[in-house]
Order: C-alpha cells, then sequence, then structure tokens
C-alpha cells in the first residue's frame, strides 16, 4: 500500500506539470556601459538661469532653449502690468474729483455720483491696483523660478535605458504567454 501510494505521489508532482531543460550553452551576456562627464553637469547653470531671468525676464529660459514659454512670461507680466496702470489712472480719476468736489468745485465728468458713490469707486480701483500689483510681482517670481527649476531639471539623464517597456513573456511553468511589466537598471 505504501509502494503504490508513493508512485502516486511521484506521478502527481512530476506527471502534471512540464519540465524545459537547459538546451546547449548560455548566452553570453553583453551589457551597456554609459560613461558619464563630469562637464556634463553644471551646478551654476540654473543660477545662471535665474540670474537672467532676474535681469531681463523671459532670458532665463531663452537661456534654457524654452523659446515657448517667453511670449507665456511677457503675456503674464504685461497683462497684470495693464491693469496696473488702468487701475491707477481710474483710482487718480475718482479721487481728484471727489477732491475737487470737496473745495466746492463741480465736476462734469462725474456729476451724476454722490460723495459716497466716489468713494466706494475709490477703494474699488485702489484694491484692483494694488492686486495688480501683487500679480506683477508674483509673475516675475515666477519666471525666475521657472527658469531655475527648468535648468536644473534639463541636466538630469532622461535617455532612452530609463523607461518603463511592456513585454510579453513566457511562463516557465505551463508555457502560457502573458503581459508583464519590468523595471531594469543598468549601471
Amino acid at each position: 500500500m505504501k509502494n503504490i501510494f508513493s508512485i502516486a505521489l511521484l506521478l502527481f508532482l512530476f506527471g502534471s506539470s512540464v519540465v524545459f531543460a537547459q538546451g546547449g550553452t548560455p548566452d553570453p551576456v553583453i551589457t551597456s556601459t554609459t560613461i558619464v562627464k563630469s562637464n556634463d553637469i553644471d551646478p551654476l547653470t540654473p543660477a545662471k538661469a535665474a540670474f537672467y531671468s532676474a535681469i531681463l525676464p523671459g532670458l532665463g529660459q531663452a537661456y534654457n532653449k524654452k523659446y515657448w514659454k517667453i511670449p507665456l512670461v511677457y503675456g503674464a507680466i504685461g497683462t497684470s502690468l495693464y491693469f496696473y496702470l488702468d487701475s491707477q489712472k481710474k483710482y487718480t480719476s475718482f479721487r481728484n474729483a471727489y477732491k475737487q468736489r470737496l473745495e466746492g468745485f463741480t465736476d462734469d465728468q462725474y456729476s451724476y455720483l454722490d460723495d459716497t458713490r466716489l468713494i466706494s469707486a475709490q477703494k474699488f480701483y485702489q484694491r484692483n491696483r494694488d492686486l495688480s500689483a501683487l500679480f506683477v510681482v508674483g509673475f516675475y517670481v515666477l519666471n525666475i523660478i521657472d527658469a531655475n527649476v527648468d535648468a536644473a531639471l534639463l541636466q538630469f539623464n532622461v535617455d532612452d535605458n530609463l523607461s518603463f517597456k511592456p513585454g510579453l513573456y513566457q511562463n516557465d511553468l505551463n508555457a502560457k504567454t502573458g503581459l508583464g511589466l519590468t523595471l531594469n537598471y543598468n549601471f
């Protein structure tokens, strides 16, 4: 009985699986080496790009060869500057009209507005002017930060050896094909 049980166990274990043997000589392992030159990475490049953008907005983007960003920089700063100047002009106009009304002169331009409306218009345009000035400064600083970060990111190695590649692999146990994803590190 023990004999039949051991034979059945051996047939069960080895009879239901497919065994692959090594055939021939193994393939030689070929490795590629990448030599990183020390002059490829310049630690001062981000500082130069930030300095150029601080001197003239958009110059850091030109230094990084990201020319498509220059119109965005000037569009953002220019639009904010336009709204700053427009709000300043309207604030000054309402303030002068209110001052003339306090001195006893009549104002033809804003004669249809009472004093409270002139004061609220002054406050409205003063707030818009201050917010526009904040946006001008914010976009200027954002321009400098963008040039700095972009120059730092340009120094990273992004060649094809650093990519994910899906592949079909054969399962060694049942010889079925499956979809897999591997992450290979080559040093």
